[in-house]
């Protein structure tokens, strides 16, 4: 007796037998079944193309299976079949044409295991929301990656700067133009966003969304550890979980909402559990960064001073003729600016220009003729 096709979930099609040889084998004859099947049945297409997509699913997921895990299962199966005797060997399958059916229907119970176990997980989810996200970005993403073992400077098209730390990446569109700022963090940066409360800056790392209006904070989030950290330097920046809910709820608006965290303060996040705990920063090792520990507060610093731990706080180049502006010296108070509008200030007040140039900051000066410690 045939099922009632008619009434199965597509995951139950799927494993049905007669369906598997239409789709995986092409056998002719359960073509035929299946062709007069669906002219008998037009409302139901959307259920075996659900059902397709799921053996197709499965099929390219067994790479994701070990050996030793089909090898296990059959032999485990085998033994409850009566095959006492049975070896936990590959040569058992790959020789003795009778395991074929068997080795088939264990492997697509593991997939179909495997596919279900993943679907429902908390970072299939997350890929989800990411795609979903990215396809309403209208600009195309660039993504820049560090292979270094030194922190690399990427400066966004809003003069936001990130200190992206070494075997880490991040993903931005070419520019800004829609209500929110966002980017994708795969490892570990520094982030100096550019102030903007019309425009909020949104970072996704690992299930984890930082919202911020405008300041400094560190966030770590590797694939490999299961946990994501942030770290406030300057200003205020809220926390929460990606999930359906909050994208809704927290994205609605241009105000902080969610966990708020103030400088000094850290949250460490369970993408697992969705689980978050705050506290104030007590490891001097933690994310430890120049750049983390630098006041830039200056008071009648020679320029050659300022440019040394501007490089060395950010990792990049400095080029200037040391000798031209050998009588140019700094008063101010940097903070949460990102590097380029430190740099735009600086200029501004010893009267020099800047470019970008490759990886370097280049510097013009015709120099300072009055030295004075409250330039």
């Amino acid at each position: 007796m045939l099922p009632d096709y008619r009434n199965l979930q597509p995951e139950e099609l799927a494993t049905d037998p007669s369906f598997r040889l239409w789709k995986i084998s092409n056998n002719a004859e359960e073509g035929i079944f299946w062709s007069k099947w669906l002219s008998e049945n037009p409302d139901k297409q959307e259920l075996v193309n659900k059902a397709s997509h799921l053996l197709d699913t499965v099929l390219n997921s067994f790479d994701s299976i070990s050996d030793d895990e089909v090898t296990s299962e059959i032999h485990r199966l085998s033994y409850s079949l009566g095959e006492k005797n049975a070896k936990a060997s590959r040569s058992i399958f790959l020789f003795r044409p009778e395991w074929y059916s068997v080795a088939a229907s264990v492997l697509m119970i593991i997939g179909f295991g495997w596919w279900f176990f993943n679907k429902n997980s908390p970072a299939e989810k997350t890929n989800l929301l990411y795609k979903e996200i990215i396809s309403q970005i209208k600009e195309p993403l660039i993504q820049e990656v560090n292979n270094t073992n030194k922190p690399k400077l990427v400066a966004l098209q809003d003069g936001s700067s990130v200190l992206l730390q070494p075997q880490s990446r991040i993903s931005y569109p070419s520019s800004f133009t829609g209500a929110k700022r966002e980017v994708f963090l795969y490892g570990e940066a520094f982030f100096e966003v550019a102030k903007n409360p019309d425009q909020p800056f949104f970072v996704y790392a690992n299930g984890l969304v930082t919202k911020v209006l405008g300041t400094s904070f560190i966030i770590s989030a590797f694939e490999t550890e299961k946990d994501v950290k942030v770290v406030v330097k300057t200003g205020k920046v809220s926390v929460f979980a990606l999930t359906d809910e909050n994208l809704e709820t927290q994205q609605a608006d241009n105000k902080l909402g969610g966990m708020v965290l103030t400088p000094n303060q850290q949250i460490v996040f369970s993408p697992i559990n969705l689980r978050f705990t705050r506290s104030l920063i007590a490891d001097p090792e933690l994310l430890d960064m120049p750049i983390q520990k630098q006041s830039f507060n200056f008071k009648g610093t020679p320029i050659k001073e300022v440019f040394a731990a501007l490089e060395n706080s950010y990792g990049v180049k400095i080029l200037f003729d040391a000798e031209i502006m050998k009588n140019c010296y700094l008063t101010a108070s940097l903070s949460d600016e990102p590097l380029f509008e430190k740099i735009d200030l600086i200029c501004r007040t010893i009267n020099a220009t800047h470019e970008q140039l490759d990886a370097s900051i280049i510097i013009s000066s015709k120099g300072c003729s009055y030295p004075s410690e409250n330039q």
